[in-house]
């Protein structure tokens, strides 16, 4: 992940962003970024990346902080299909997801949004 194409893809929806951690080494990366998009909805991505382990978390909430929804493998919702892949929603209930990428997220986002 030595750049991240996907600010430079998705130019229409992200307004500005921060890294608070990025670690890189071999095959191994962590980011931690808080991004701010047009719609002044925020999107904090948390990712931790080596070779046969991935840990995300896609946090996206409104302007007031309300969660919008959060995309997340943390292992604890084992009755879940697709576990431990799921998504939290404004309602604070939880479905089925898949090991979504932030690519994935971004479009999601974006076809929400426009």
């Amino acid at each position: 992940m030595a750049t991240f194409k996907w600010l430079s893809d998705y130019d229409e929806l992200i307004a500005s962003y921060t890294i608070h951690d990025l670690r890189e080494s071999g095959d191994m990366h962590y980011i931690n970024i808080e991004v701010h998009l047009k719609d002044s909805s925020q999107l904090f991505i948390k990712e931790f990346n080596e070779p046969g382990r991935r840990k995300y978390s896609f946090h996206w909430q409104s302007r007031s902080g309300e969660l919008i929804l959060r995309w997340d493998n943390a292992p604890h919702f084992q009755n879940l299909p697709n576990f431990p892949h799921h998504k939290h929603l404004p309602d604070q209930s939880v479905e089925s997801s898949y090991d979504i990428p932030l690519e994935d997220v971004l479009q999601y986002i974006a076809n929400r949004i426009y």
